[in-house]
């Protein structure tokens, strides 16, 4: 087979690529080792950006995140038995977050490959990536028993952390890094309704809790836990009991339903600064992971095609690199901003005990300023609401 741009992985990144080369009429093919139905059916949480809002509802996926998401104009950070609002729309001139899981965008982009004809290939086996360095780089796989070869102009690694692609870079080029946070999260999904309007985020001396949403019947809560505990643990009953300590307040108690499902996950931090060799650019998770604490994900995967869609269009249009060139450049600066408020939100938030009495203090001087300066209070919301992408342009007269 032969395609201009061989995508691996089939994620917010993967899909997306192909969704934006398919506008500007460059062919794509993805290649993905899940099934269909285990790409759709994997639950993932999905707080979307005002930039990512627009850009799905400007390229026509965006009518059921329209319908069945939930737009929040602010968050709530709780605090020595007070709650705080950020408000979003008043601090940024009327931006939004929209929650609305991931794997319901990622059905959104399927269906909307899949109607005119765009190839995706499940269920691919032992995928490999080969002449990386040429002008015909290829990626071996088997797909429905048979061992096959696709031949690129161009491969996009939208693979995450554990795929091939990142892996087929030599190793004394890659430029990498990574920290772990000494917490972990036990998260639960339970039968509830919504416990407020908006996300909360509370910072209390037993250790931060997070009340997030899926639907206006099931709602996602969080606990910082040690994260060498071990699920068995935590009984229902005291999963409840913890909340209860952290997160009520005089007058207000959390509502208890059914937990349905309960895991707990470690947190860490990860950058690759080299997201091209050749002809080979990574994206998303192969590239970059943040604490969850700052809901960039899936909009840090989403900025890196937005870049790399553009770079390949003016490529065909011009045959010229002068914009891929400055892909790596352009994601890994959002990349790093991302990381930046993902840890600053972080420790901002949890309880880390290990630290002095002073250094809790300085921590709630932080949030009580936070909480009391409009300046201060418009730097959460700006970076919550919409980390913009930069997408490298062409001076004029410029060529290459």
């Amino acid at each position: 087979m032969r395609t201009k741009v061989g995508i691996i992985g089939a994620g917010p990144a993967g899909l997306m690529l192909s969704h934006l080369l398919h506008l500007q009429g460059i062919d794509s093919v993805i290649i993905e080792r899940k099934s269909r139905e285990q790409v759709e059916n994997t639950v993932r949480a999905g707080v979307l950006e005002q930039g990512t809002i627009d850009l799905l509802n400007e390229t026509g996926v965006g009518d059921r995140m329209m319908e069945l998401g939930q737009p929040h104009k602010g968050i709530e950070f709780q605090f020595s038995g007070k709650r705080h609002r950020i408000d979003f729309e008043k601090l940024t001139g009327g931006k939004e977050i929209m929650i609305y899981p991931q794997h319901e965008v990622l059905k959104d982009l399927i269906s909307a490959r899949l109607e005119v004809g765009g190839k995706i290939l499940f269920n691919a086996d032992n995928v490999s990536l080969h002449d990386i360095d040429t002008t015909e780089p290829k990626i071996c796989f088997q797909h429905n028993g048979e061992n096959q070869e696709l031949v690129c102009d161009f491969i996009a690694g939208c693979d995450g952390y554990h795929g091939p692609s990142r892996k087929a870079i030599p190793k004394e080029y890659l430029h990498e890094s990574e920290y772990t946070p000494p917490f972990g999260w036990l998260g639960i999904l339970t039968e509830t309704p919504p416990a407020s309007d908006e996300l909360i985020y509370t910072y209390h001396e037993r250790g931060f809790a997070l009340l997030s949403t899926r639907s206006p019947n099931v709602q996602r809560y969080y606990l910082q836990v040690d994260p060498s505990d071990d699920i068995s643990n935590w009984s229902d009953e005291r999963i409840w009991s913890e909340l209860h300590a952290r997160v009520d307040l005089d007058g207000w108690t959390l509502e208890e339903g059914p937990i349905t499902q309960k895991n707990i996950v470690t947190m860490r931090s990860f950058m690759c600064e080299t997201m091209q060799y050749g002809r080979l650019y990574i994206a998303g998770d192969a590239a970059h992971i943040v604490p969850p604490t700052g809901a960039k994900g899936m909009n840090l995967a989403i900025g890196d095609v937005q870049v790399l869609a553009e770079g390949l269009k003016h490529f065909y249009e011009t045959n010229s690199d002068v914009l891929l060139d400055q892909y790596s450049d352009a994601c890994v600066r959002r990349g790093w901003k991302a990381q930046r408020f993902a840890s600053q939100m972080t420790n901002l938030l949890h309880h880390n005990h290990q630290k002095t009495t002073f250094e809790h203090g300085v921590q709630l001087a932080e949030l009580e300023h936070i909480s009391s300066s409009t300046a201060a209070s418009s730097t959460i919301a700006e970076n919550y609401a919409d980390l913009k992408v930069d997408i490298p342009r062409v001076a004029s007269g410029a060529h290459k």
